[in-house]
This record gives C-alpha cells, structure tokens and sequence, in this order.
C-alpha cells in the first residue's frame, strides 16, 4: 500500500479522476497473466485487490504484489517489454490505464506530465532502495543512520490522507465511466 501512497500522494484528485475516466476495472482469475515477460504491455495497472506474483524465466518467485502496487510503470517509462511476468495467484482486481490514451494526456498536459513523472521517479526510487537495502548494497551504518523500509519519506508525510482517500476511490469508484 505504501507505493500508492507515494504515487496518489504526488497526483491530484482530477489526475485520479482522469485516469478513472479513461481507464478500466479488470478483474482476473487464479492464474491469469497480468504481464508476459518479453510481451509488450499497452496497459499501466493499479492493484486494487488480490495478490499476484511476479516471476522470470529463471527465478519462479521475485516479488509478490498487493493492492496499492503499480505494475507496468518501467515498461511504461522506457518502452521496452516488461522483464518479468506478472500472474494473479488469487482472483485479484485491477485499475488499468491505456498507455496511448496516458501518453496523449502527457502531451497536453504539463502539469499532469510533471506530477505523473514525479509520482513514478519517486516510486521507482522507493523500491530501488527497497531492492538494494534488501541485497546489503548500503554498506555498515550506524543503527540511528538506517530508515526503518516501512517509514515514508518526510516530505511525503503530508500527502498520505490525501492519497489514501485517492486509492480507496479507486478501489470503490467506477472506471471507464462504467
């Protein structure tokens, strides 16, 4: 849940609203593939319930993720297919953005680019240091000198009731104005 703090946190409610609008509820079962390693994926997806784990062809488990997680956003960014496969382990919901229709959006708007950029630099960097802190890449520390993983950055602090109240919407709202 802490990464759609950070990213809902950056957005506004018209960018939720937008990306509602636009996009679609999708709902799959034990098994479904979200994500096909080496396929190129026209979707950015918010878990909104369920669980799903995420695997390569030669690691049969990397991750596991729950609502709150975005899924697609590097292949997004750098537009090259996915390097992992993402399947639901339990019937699991997501919210999914089309990537053309989020690219137009990136294009006209420029406030909306600036927040959504931010919102994926600062997800992506929360997890680089969640990946490179779980492998020792950090070093010796003093004890006080560690951030515990689970704290959110101070600045973001202010943004977390904001950004709650943003995923429950997308969690219970309508997508694709259906």
């Amino acid at each position: 849940m802490r990464r759609a703090l950070y990213f809902l946190g950056i957005m506004d409610d018209q960018d939720v609203a937008w990306m509602m609008r636009h996009g679609q509820r999708m709902t799959l079962a034990p098994g479904d593939h979200l994500i096909r390693q080496g396929t190129p994926t026209e979707w950015l997806y918010f878990v909104l319930d369920g669980s799903f784990v995420v695997y390569t062809r030669t690691a049969s488990r990397v991750a596991e993720l729950k609502a709150g997680e975005v899924v697609g956003e590097i292949s997004f960014v750098d537009a090259r297919p996915p390097t992992a496969s993402v399947r639901a382990e339990i019937e699991s919901k997501v919210g999914a953005v089309p990537r053309a229709a989020l690219q137009a959006r990136l294009r006209q708007d420029v406030g909306f680019a600036a927040r959504f950029y931010q919102s994926i630099a600062v997800f992506l960097a929360d997890r680089l240091r969640a990946t490179t802190g779980s492998l020792g890449a950090e070093g010796p520390q003093l004890a006080e000198d560690v951030e515990d993983l689970d704290e959110l950055a101070p600045h973001l602090m202010a943004n977390v009731s904001m950004a709650g109240l943003r995923f429950t919407e997308m969690q219970r709202g309508r997508w694709g104005g259906a």
